[in-house]
Formats: C-alpha cells, sequence, structure tokens
C-alpha cells in the first residue's frame, strides 16, 4: 500500500516514560476508508499510540502522519482533520444532546447557524432524542453523543479508543452500528479494544499489539488461520467417553473435560464433519454436539500473546 492510499501511516514509533517503553518500534499502516483495529491487553501501548497520532502526545522516535500530514511538524493541522472519542465522555450531562453538539461546534468555530443546523443533523442521524438532559440518557446514548460530538467538524479520520468500555450488550451494539454508518460515508476509523468480538464484528484489518509493537496483522480470517485453521468439536454426553475421542481425531487433539469437549484441527470441512460423526457411530459413543469452525479471535489472541493476557 502506497502513503497516497493511507490515511494513517505510522514508522518506527517510540515513547518513553523513565524506564518504561509504552511504545517500542510500533509500525502501522491505514488504508483510507477503512476500520483498523487495534487489539491488544492493558498496558501494550494502544492508547499511548493514539494520543501520539491525534497530537496529544509527542514521540520520542519515529514518523507519524494522518491524511498525509506530519504529526510532530504541522500539529494543528492534523487537529482540523480528525475526530477523537476517548475512554471517558466529554459531554456536559446537564445540557441536552442538541445544546451538547452546539457547544462543540462553536468550539470548532462553525458559527451559531451551522453549528444548530450541523447539531441537528448528527441528532437524527444517531437517533438521538433532545428533550431530556444528558444525565437522562442510557449509556449507549450518552457513547453515541460522545460519537457525534467527535464528528462535529466532518473529520477524515476518526480515533475511537475503546469506545464501548462499560456499555451492556445493547449500548454496544448501539455504538457499533453507528461506526459503521460512519465508514459507509468514507471516514476512516482507527479503533482500539480489548473486545475481541468487537474487532472481529468492525474491522477491516486487525493489529495486535503487545510491549509497544505490532506482532500480528491482517484480516480477522487471516489471523484466525494462524492458529492451524478450522477445528472440529465434539461435545459428549459422559464425560467418560473424552479418551475414546481422543484416539478417533487426528492431529493436535485439545481436550476440555469441564466442557466434555474434544477439539481437533481439520483440512477438509465436510469429510472430517462426516468422517467424525461415523467414527463416532461405530464406536458407539454419543455425542451431544459436532461442529466444525474457525478459530475466534479469543484463541489468536492468546495464542499470538502467548497467554500473557487475562
Amino acid at each position: 500500500m502506497s502513503d497516497h492510499d493511507s490515511a494513517i501511516v505510522v514508522e518506527g514509533l517510540r515513547k518513553r516514560y523513565g524506564d518504561k517503553k509504552a511504545l517500542d518500534g510500533l509500525d502501522l499502516t491505514v488504508r483510507a476508508g477503512t476500520v483498523q483495529g487495534i487489539l491488544g491487553p492493558n498496558g501494550a501501548g494502544k492508547t499511548t499510540a493514539v494520543r501520539v497520532m491525534s497530537t496529544l502526545l509527542r514521540p520520542d522516535e519515529g514518523r507519524v502522519e494522518v491524511a498525509g500530514v506530519d504529526v510532530r511538524t504541522r500539529a494543528d493541522e492534523v487537529r482540523s482533520l480528525i475526530g477523537l472519542l476517548g475512554q471517558n465522555a466529554a459531554v456536559d450531562e446537564e445540557l441536552g444532546g442538541r445544546q451538547n453538539l452546539e457547544m462543540f461546534g462553536r468550539l470548532h468555530h462553525l458559527g451559531a447557524r451551522r453549528a444548530g443546523a450541523r447539531a441537528d443533523e448528527l441528532l437524527a442521524r444517531f437517533g438521538l432524542a433532545d428533550t431530556k438532559a444528558v444525565k437522562q440518557y442510557s449509556g449507549g446514548m450518552r457513547r453515541r453523543l460522545d460519537l457525534a460530538a467527535s464528528l462535529i467538524s466532518r473529520p477524515q479520520v476518526l480515533f475511537l479508543d475503546e469506545p464501548t468500555t462499560g456499555l451492556d450488550p445493547r449500548g454496544r451494539t448501539e455504538v457499533w452500528n453507528a461506526v459503521r454508518s460512519l465508514v459507509g460515508g468514507g471516514t476512516t476509523v482507527l479503533l482500539t479494544t480489548q473486545y475481541l468480538e468487537e474487532a472481529d464484528q468492525l474491522a477491516d484489518r486487525i493489529a495486535v499489539v503487545d510491549h509497544g509493537k505490532v506482532i500480528a496483522e491482517g484480516t480477522a480470517d487471516e489471523l484466525k488461520s494462524r492458529t492451524g485453521g478450522d477445528r472440529i468439536d465434539v461435545v459428549l454426553r459422559d464425560t467418560a467417553q473424552l479418551a475414546r475421542v481422543v484416539s478417533l481425531l487426528p492431529g493436535d487433539v485439545v481436550v476440555d473435560e469441564d466442557r466434555r469437549m474434544v477439539s481437533a484441527p481439520v483440512v477438509d470441512r465436510m469429510a472430517a464433519l462426516t468422517g467424525t460423526v461415523r467414527a463416532l457411530e461405530v464406536a458407539g459413543i454419543e455425542a451431544e454436539d459436532v461442529a466444525v469452525r474457525r478459530p475466534t479471535l479469543d484463541e489468536v489472541f492468546m495464542h499470538l500473546t502467548k497467554g500473557d493476557a487475562a
């Protein structure tokens, strides 16, 4: 990918806090108009990287360009091109939704009329009521208002730093749907998250970060293939039969006694499924469930980080 096609280019990014290396040579390129997921455990360097890319923190070393603009030498210009949604709410809870968005519009020098029009547009886009104070909003509504506020100036690049932390499943889904609508409009999104399902749902590409550097990158399917491809899971009614099933399956077999499950890698999905079902019948072993699946991002993450992340 050339820099011309890229909304974000990061090369050799380093940041220290005393003796601690928060970023240790991080490299990342994000194609314009896509969602780039940044996945990693606490302390991996995700938030530090976002703070550098959004001009809130100066790097010690490395090159960072956002929308073709250098963050070190032209920080003010970068700020005019980006939006940022951090982990904590930035809106005033005593004001209503429209009042908050108008305030952000004026902070971005839109003027009263343009700020009001933009507020109305974003309220409609995110399905937000304007009849009550923000303190009466649900968690999902607050984060959608935060997201709307970060878009007040129509940014080319939007940074979302763990945007659904603390939300219930409904609130998380509301934010996911809002992010999808943004990308459909051409916005580039960089999303940091600890929720593997969130990265799987939203990201076109995912970079796994650990100890301040990218240790793996690709689509969700590409990352999942690193754990050995598809697997077949056999769930039994009787745990006493686990050892017998192990002898029927090839390769690196994993036994989960708590879930009464045996799992093994497969190459041909349909052949493995039909062959396993037939072998169980011949052996007289009663299975509760037999399924072929792709590895989960949870398994990929634990594999890549060697189980360091809880």
